[in-house]
């Protein structure tokens, strides 16, 4: 009898109720980044040389962002939603290949390096990566993505110098996972990425997951598919790949709904910049530039979807202003935590916005920066130049910000979406105001970009000379 009353005690006191509840309605987190794919591709934003159905419909029965801002390349767009950080603080302005150039690696010794995975561990989030890291050296430290937060992954290492073997995502991959790296013989890497998420899924459906995609597809070489092997042109190819990445879009989907546990997953579905240059494709009757590493924003202004039905809001579209710097916060509110007060994070969390409890984002002002590569002197990896130029915008105006620090392009994007009409000389006071605006949030930013935080090491052969 007393065992039953402490039983009923326990369980009733208003403290365990909380508990029991929060741990219930802790929601898992689902991020899918493609790598190197604009809105000209998919066909929810307008896309008329392809159709997405999958990810169409996570749009329809979610929110669909128009103004989401990534950053230009593959590493500063992955080292931002990473930290939280801009690659002005951070380090990583431009594209740096780690296992290609070596030198250089993302480091998580340093505290101003941690990650959202980090941060959703001390949650009790169980964690799991899988597709393209690309910034760390898996022959250094092959246990880069454990100490970097993450339980469990399956990372196309980069092409690894000296490594042939290494160079391949697609056909025949070379993939590390805890039990290190191998070719994956007659298999497609998209394929063991995507299962590898969801094997992680059944075997943690009980506990809060957090679940980091970034794709390999559709990046460069162009190549068939399982499903269309004898698409032979560049542009075949690529549409070939696309239509492969909204079929795994769609297991994807199927799998949570057999989990059960569709409903309490937050899907966001967005790409870490524009299409590469060589592929063309035609968005609401305009033919567009694949924007890749451009200031454009067909190479920034990324798709953004987020679905999770009854969480999120279905059939909304938003005008929302939101960046990477964004996501590290988002996911530490929407695990119920909050970002530790000693860690500077430049981003702001949209938790309230994709919820609905909330109609607007309370960022005023997004950016992006990291093009073209970077360097490497005595001192190891740098910037490319001391201030790297960088595009700032809000809801209506967007001005380019060259080397010099100064602002050298000026365009009305509500009048002026393709960014041909140039308004830095205009005398008129609207756009004095805007120039004002921006005026004070480049007069904000240092001089000077930060470098990559790391503890400099032993040379290896691979490394970068140059």
């Amino acid at each position: 009898m007393m065992r039953i009353i402490l039983i009923s005690t326990v369980l009733f006191h208003p403290g365990f109720l909380y508990s029991v509840h929060a741990t219930i309605q802790k929601p898992n987190i689902l991020f899918i980044m493609l790598d190197d794919l604009g809105k000209e591709w998919i066909s929810c934003y307008g896309a008329e040389d392809i159709e997405t159905p999958n990810i169409d419909a996570l749009a329809a029965g979610g929110m669909k962002f128009n103004n989401a801002y990534s950053m230009p390349q593959c590493t500063p767009s992955r080292a931002t939603l990473l930290t939280g950080k801009y690659p002005w603080r951070n380090g990583y302005v431009n594209h740096w290949d780690v296992p290609r150039w070596g030198v250089g690696y993302f480091d998580w010794k340093h505290k101003e390096n941690t990650t959202f995975a980090r941060l959703m561990k001390d949650l009790g989030y169980k964690t799991c990566a899988a597709g393209k890291w690309q910034i760390n050296d898996f022959r250094i430290e092959p246990q880069a993505m454990k100490k970097h937060g993450f339980d469990d992954w399956a990372m196309w290492t980069g092409w690894e110098s000296g490594n042939p073997p290494s160079g391949e995502r697609y056909q025949d991959p070379y993939i590390n996972t805890p039990a290190g790296s191998k070719t994956y013989k007659g298999k497609f890497g998209p394929d063991i990425y995507t299962d590898h998420i969801i094997q992680f899924m059944k075997e943690h459906k009980k506990d809060p997951m957090c679940l980091y995609l970034p794709m390999t597809l559709p990046h460069t070489p162009f190549v068939v598919t399982p499903d269309e092997p004898k698409a032979s042109s560049k542009l075949d190819r690529h549409k070939a790949m696309v239509r492969y990445i909204d079929k795994l879009i769609g297991k994807l989907v199927n799998a949570l709904e057999e989990l059960a546990i569709r409903d309490n997953t937050i899907l966001i579905f967005t790409t870490d910049n524009g299409t590469v240059g060589s592929i063309t494709g035609t968005l609401n009757g305009t033919k567009v530039q694949g924007g890749k590493s451009k200031e454009k924003e067909s190479g920034i202004c990324a798709p953004f979807i987020v679905n999770c039905p009854g969480l999120v809001p279905a059939g909304k579209v938003t005008d929302a202003l939101t960046d990477f710097s964004d996501l590290l916060p988002t996911f530490v509110e929407l695990g119920g935590g909050k970002v530790p007060e000693d860690l500077v994070v430049d981003g702001q969390s949209i938790a309230p916005l994709i919820l609905g409890k909330e109609k607007d984002s309370k960022r005023k002002w997004i950016m992006a920066l990291g093009f073209g590569p970077a360097k490497v002197d005595q001192n190891g990896v740098k910037p490319r130049d001391p201030f790297t130029t960088r595009v700032i915008r809000d809801k209506k105006y967007k001005v380019w910000v060259s080397k010099d620090k100064k602002m050298v392009r000026l365009h009305d994007l509500t009048e002026d979406p393709w960014e041909e009409i140039n308004l830095i000389e205009s005398k008129k006071e609207e756009h004095s105001i805007a120039r004002g605006k921006f005026s004070k949030i480049l007069y904000s930013l240092p001089d000077k970009d930060a470098r990559p935080l790391y503890q400099p090491r032993a040379s290896n052969p691979w490394d970068a000379r140059k």
